[in-house]
């Protein structure tokens, strides 16, 4: 009962959805129908707001963040919160559980389990995005690293949670993989 508890939490945490609110609040519209229809930041880049895109990076990597340092102090059970706050981007109940791909909200949880860890994966993040100047390309390595980045540093119990996660993070992206291999997903700022 205690971990379905800690699971909902975390889930309510996660499934606010920063980027549909930063865009409808600065007038760019439902960036539900900008782009690629996605919630996260890449997606609100593709307004030409650099500022409500860093936002939704900002917010999101904070309320996985936030999930696991509660979930951690309340109960001891920092990686289910962030399990459940990734769950909920993903699937989030007030947007009838059509999320984002998570990539922000992972690396905010990554950071809270092992500092050192999710500072690791945020660099694989950006050496790869300026490498390739793709974003789904950057999320993929960052997050298929991050198991191997959190034994580094001693968080092998979060180890299995994060494997979840990073299951889910290539199911997310299956579209992106298809572009990815044809050689025709979008660059970073590219609609």
């Amino acid at each position: 009962m205690t971990i379905l508890l800690v699971l909902l939490v975390g889930y309510l945490i996660g499934s606010i959805p920063f980027g549909v609110l930063i865009t409808k609040l600065i007038g760019a519209g439902d960036l539900r129908q900008i782009g690629s229809g996605n919630i996260g930041a890449t997606n609100v880049l593709r307004t030409g707001r650099k500022g409500a895109a860093l936002a939704t990076l900002l917010l999101d990597g904070g309320k996985g963040a936030v999930a696991v340092l509660i979930g951690a102090f309340w109960l001891l059970a920092g990686p289910i919160a962030g399990l459940g706050a990734f769950l909920g981007h993903l699937f989030p109940v007030w947007l009838r559980f059509r999320g984002g791909k998570g990539v922000a909200t992972f690396l905010g949880i990554m950071l809270a389990l092992s500092f050192w860890a999710g500072l690791a994966a945020c660099a694989t993040w950006a050496l790869t995005a300026f490498l390739t100047r793709i974003s789904s390309a950057s999320a993929l390595v960052a997050a298929t690293l991050s198991p191997i980045f959190l034994v580094a540093f001693g968080r092998t119990d979060a180890v299995w949670v994060v494997l979840v996660m990073v299951v889910l993070v290539w199911v997310r992206h299956a579209e992106n993989i298809k572009r990815l291999i044809a050689r025709t997903e979008p660059k970073i700022g590219k609609s």
